[in-house]
């Protein structure tokens, strides 16, 4: 019984000791930068946005933020440093809530840190959702800053096999500038590709309500958003609104929600015209954009280059609309859609 005993206490030692020396190297490594910088040298994975997006805002080294949805995922950040002199973190979440956006700021306007300047792309379609929602369930624990619930990180086969050997094991340190970026090559961005996999919304038998969507919008604007930029007066907040192509707006056709939809970007550009420390830019009227497929890789994800673009009108105040001329891009956009010969489009078999 003896030698039992001693070999149960070798094994438990042994046991105690593995697990302590797995979670110093998790700690030391840091994948999801809980604790500290990245290290200078380690060829770091990031790939995983709800994970690692926390940590990055706790510790990364930047004065502007681009948040949103995966409208937002193909900015490079070398563009705002060029165009606006901002060393910039992109923190996207594709799919991304209202909710989110507020997880994501509670993180990056914590301790009072400096941010010069936030950029964070609207998708109306999810302004609509309810106050609470989220794309995905959030890990509490990386949000919080407390170590004790850190086992779930400290203690993951994962994050030590594919964050921490993998790397090591194949260097191949991520471009912190286009990270997320978009898995769309070039040849993905062709109107053929479009259409091909294009699926038109189903019809709606009646048009819908053009308020629809404006109780759930204030909801969210009052809780997810506009709380942030009240409390954060020395940060300009550059709210814009991405460009989805004409397929898009096919289906809101489809669905019977122009005037609906319209009312969703009407009401939230107000609400942000009652702040000194907000520019609006509103790109979906851009026309030689949302009328040429070959922009989009599917019905509302554009190329790398129309990020770029957004990021020179932020730099120039193209696309900015003010209370002035509101109205006036709106019916463009009215326009747009109205004059658009969607029949040509579809009777092509692609």
């Amino acid at each position: 019984m003896k030698q039992y005993k001693k070999w149960l206490v070798v094994f438990a030692l042994f046991f105690l000791g593995a697990t302590a020396a797995v979670m110093l190297l998790v700690v030391y490594v840091d994948p999801f930068f809980q604790y500290h910088t990245p290290l200078e040298d380690f060829p770091y994975v990031v790939d995983h946005q709800v994970n690692q997006n926390p940590g990055m805002a706790k510790h990364m080294d930047y004065d502007s933020v681009i948040l949103g949805s995966s409208m937002t995922v193909n900015f490079n950040t070398g563009w705002f440093e060029e165009l606006l002199g901002l060393k910039t973190l992109k923190l996207s979440y594709s799919g991304a809530f209202p909710k989110d956006q507020a997880n994501i700021m509670d993180i990056i306007f914590d301790n009072g840190r400096k941010v010069d300047a936030v950029f964070l792309g609207i998708d109306v379609i999810t302004y609509s959702g309810g106050v609470e929602e989220t794309k995905y369930p959030v890990p509490e624990y990386l949000h919080d800053d407390m170590i004790w619930n850190d086992i779930p990180y400290l203690l993951n086969k994962d994050v030590l096999l594919q964050y921490i050997m993998r790397p090591l094991a194949d260097p191949d340190k991520t471009d912190l500038a286009t990270v997320y970026a978009s898995w769309w090559t070039e040849e993905y961005y062709n109107k053929q590709w479009v259409m091909h996999n294009y699926v038109a919304a189903e019809p709606a038998e009646e048009e819908a309500d053009p308020e629809k969507y404006v109780e759930n919008i204030k909801s969210n604007m009052d809780v997810n958003i506009c709380p942030y930029i009240e409390a954060n007066p020395e940060t300009e907040f550059y709210v814009f609104f991405p460009p989805y192509s004409i397929l898009y707006w096919n289906d809101v056709l489809q669905e019977k929600q122009m005037e609906a939809v319209i009312r969703e970007y009407e009401y939230i550009a107000q609400r942000l015209f009652s702040y000194g420390n907000v520019r609006v830019f509103f790109f979906p009227n851009q026309k030689w954009i949302v009328c040429n497929l070959d922009n989009y890789a599917d019905y509302s994800h554009y190329h790398p280059d129309i990020n770029r673009y957004m990021t020179e009108c932020f730099a120039e105040g193209e696309c900015e609309v003010t209370e002035k001329n509101l109205e006036e891009e709106l019916e463009k956009m009215r326009q747009i859609v109205a004059a658009y010969d969607f029949e040509e489009l579809f009777s092509v078999e692609y």
